[in-house]
């Protein structure tokens, strides 16, 4: 099995603040927008660099996403940050009409998503906004695994023309893959096996490659697959791992409704059906706890991961 460094625990939503800041610099018509947490998702670096193009819109995020959609049609290239349940939940109309239905140059920079907020609980953590943005005709849905691959995606997102939803949490997890450029829709190919395909996206890529070692102990190789870009997917690149290893493992920080699993099942229910196990949220609020027991708590983590591709090869 290929190996992969550490080279130290860092958040993505600072992946994302490096990002933006380096995308500044590259294109004088990027713009920040920011609805009262320029601290959390990690803007600040942007507005101390460029104050001139970063714009505080107050606790009033649908006027924000409004305040955007203006701006993009101007020719700016805006991102709106804020918490993933506030930026997607709360100002769905305004993302369907203003960016959506109007194809605006609109990047929607979703920090805290997932259980792994942690302590603030399930009133700010958010399971469900994948589904909510992978409804949207037109956005395209990102969810890198890591601080350099948020870096890049930023950049790639910011070059994009069109609507972008970036999804980035808060804890800090591990830093491995290497520093190039983000390609969206590509489908980033991980360990190379014949038994079983794990098929992860964001925080769970580390934890799939952790749940692939210990697979690998038992005589099982794993193909595990990076699913950075969610929609639009490369099918193409999923269906030939399928077809190769005929069972597959799908683990996400979200939960069941919407998510990676029911698209991947989709996509293999069309193709070519094999049996497929899901780590998942499944049909669940969040709670208060640390991301480490909140994971644990929901079945979601490298343990879960082995546990389900064991089942799955039984049912080959």
């Amino acid at each position: 099995m290929k190996k992969y460094t550490d080279k130290g625990k860092k958040d993505t939503r600072s992946g994302f603040g490096q990002g933006l800041l380096e995308a500044g610099k590259l294109n004088p018509k990027v713009v920040a927008l920011t609805a009262d947490l320029k601290g959390s998702v990690k803007m600040d670096a942007f507005a101390a660099e460029f104050p001139d193009r970063y714009y505080e819109c107050g606790i009033a995020e649908a006027n924000m996403v409004g305040v955007a959609a203006g701006m993009a049609i101007s020719g700016k290239v805006p991102f709106i940050g804020s918490f993933a349940e506030f930026v997607t939940g709360r100002v769905y109309d305004q993302l369907r009409m203003e960016v959506c239905y109007g194809k605006a140059n609109v990047k929607i920079a979703s920090s805290h998503a997932g259980i792994t907020l942690g302590e603030d609980g399930a009133t700010h953590q958010t399971m469900e906004d994948i589904a909510l943005m992978r409804a949207l005709p037109g956005m395209v849905v990102i969810n890198p695994c890591d601080w350099t691959q948020t870096k890049n995606a930023t950049i790639a997102a910011a070059g994009y023309d069109g609507p972008v939803y970036l999804r980035f949490g808060r804890p800090k997890v591990a830093d491995f893959t290497p520093d190039e450029p983000f390609e969206i829709g590509k489908v980033y190919v991980l360990n190379e096996g014949k038994d079983v395909t794990i098929i992860a996206t964001g925080h769970m890529v580390w934890e799939a490659l952790k749940a692939a070692e210990v697979l690998e102990a038992e005589g099982i190789c794993a193909d595990v697959l990076d699913i950075a870009t969610i929609k639009p997917l490369d099918t193409h690149a999923v269906i030939t791992s399928v077809i190769k290893t005929g069972a597959v493992v799908v683990a996400e920080e979200h939960n069941m409704a919407g998510g990676l699993g029911e698209l991947i099942a989709g996509v293999l229910a069309a193709s070519c059906p094999k049996p497929i196990e899901y780590v998942n949220g499944k049909d669940e609020f969040g709670q208060s706890g640390t991301p480490a027991e909140l994971l644990a708590a929901y079945g979601i983590d490298a343990d879960h991961i082995v546990e389900a591709a064991r089942k799955v090869i039984e049912r080959k």
